[in-house]
């Protein structure tokens, strides 16, 4: 019941702000930061990167602007690991979440235009089934095969 309250209280106040109905419009300044992180996300996601960030943009532009600030503009954009070994270590955290299929098939491309094989994904699913259990490690193989399916048919 206390929970509840909670929710109704704040709805109530989120609604009586009047936010509800604006969407923040998104900061369209390009930093070096930007640019970086835009280049960057070009470099290793391709086509299904710019994908994603097209997808966010009239929904919340925001988190498109963020999305290549932040993950490729100051992480990926760090040079201790190299491209590859980063997408091989994406790979096998999103397989071990098991719920983020989206994200993980372009992950897939993005290791696969990495220089990471189809062979060498297929083994780190075989690795998540120790460590995350087989459904992640079925789900993570067939995110593949549906990624191989995907680039085969663009052909």
């Amino acid at each position: 019941m206390k929970q509840l309250t909670i929710l109704v209280i704040l709805f109530l106040a989120i609604k009586g702000s009047g936010q509800t109905e604006k969407q923040v419009k998104m900061d369209t300044t390009k930093t070096e930061r930007f640019n970086k992180g835009w280049d960057k996300l070009k470099e290793i996601d391709g086509q299904a990167g710019v994908n994603v960030i097209e997808s966010l943009k009239d929904v919340s532009p925001d988190l498109a602007k963020y999305t290549i600030e932040y993950p490729f503009g100051d992480v990926y954009s760090r040079d201790i690991l190299d491209n590859r070994t980063k997408e091989i270590a994406v790979v096998a955290a999103l397989a071990a979440m098991g719920n983020v299929e989206p994200q993980l098939k372009v992950h897939i491309n993005a290791a696969l235009n990495v220089g990471v094989t189809s062979e060498e994904i297929s083994e780190i699913m075989i690795l998540m089934s120790v460590y995350a259990g087989f459904p992640s490690a079925l789900n993570g193989t067939l995110a593949l095969k549906d990624v191989l399916k995907e680039r085969a048919s663009q052909d």
